[in-house]
């Protein structure tokens, strides 16, 4: 995996990086959000793309 795809993925709540993921960044333009666990609010969170 090449570190140009990587992406940090932040809880929207508590602003903590939770998990990376990658994506093609030819194909998918937008910033992704996904709802994932986030272990500091003990609650599924919509995590969205940060900045690197």
């Amino acid at each position: 995996m090449s570190q140009d795809r990587l992406i940090r993925l932040q809880c929207a709540k508590c602003k903590r990086i939770n998990y990376w993921s990658s994506k093609n960044k030819k194909l998918v333009v937008r910033k992704i959000e996904l709802k994932k666990f986030c272990k500091w609010c003990k609650v599924q969170q919509v995590h969205k793309e940060a900045k690197k």
